[in-house]
């Protein structure tokens, strides 16, 4: 995969985590029954960002869990394998709570769905929203994000990568393309 296209800088990633924070703030009345769920592994320090951004603006302390969904995905492990899942980083009970799951880009719907599962399966909360930094398109399940930080229509063989200082150094989304090989074997 080579790099296409740089989506958004440093400014613009914050800019944009600071509108989701402001609208899931509006849209909840509030904070006062929010908690936020990163899904791991690139979900978890945009909630944490998120929150920060909740804090500051309003005062209050919203609650910050992650959720690794690997044994829900349906696409990766047959159903008889599946564990009953690992709630270690959820340290809050989710029933009747407004739960905001955090990931970085949404494109099939499989990873939300399994976010959803795994957080069905110990409680109920009173509702489920979901915030990504980008939506890509090409979903498979009916499945909508309800904060978006930025649509960006992809092609299936491209790729976003959302970049986070945490794990790559630095910050930024870029567009990756596998690009086309000619017929000497040359990347393009």
């Amino acid at each position: 995969m080579r790099e296409k296209a740089r989506i958004m800088d440093a400014q613009a990633m914050s800019r944009a985590i600071r509108r989701i924070g402001y609208e899931i703030v509006e849209r909840n009345r509030g904070t006062e029954n929010v908690v936020l769920v990163g899904i791991r592994r690139r979900g978890v320090p945009l909630a944490l960002e998120i929150a920060d951004c909740i804090n500051a603006a309003e005062g209050a302390e919203v609650p910050v869990g992650n959720l690794d969904v690997a044994s829900y995905r349906d696409d990766r492990l047959p159903a008889a394998e599946r564990a009953a899942g690992d709630r270690r980083g959820v340290p809050f009970s989710a029933t009747d709570r407004d739960v905001v799951l955090v990931d970085d880009v949404l494109f099939t719907g499989r990873t939300a769905r399994a976010a959803m599962e795994a957080l069905m399966a110990s409680g109920r909360p009173r509702s489920i929203q979901l915030a990504v930094l980008v939506d890509r398109g090409h979903r498979e399940l009916p499945i909508r994000a309800d904060f978006v930080g930025k649509n960006v229509p992809t092609s299936r063989s491209e790729r976003i990568a959302v970049r986070l200082p945490e794990f790559d150094g630095e910050r930024g989304v870029v567009l990756m393309d596998a690009g086309t090989v000619s017929t000497e074997g040359e990347v393009r």
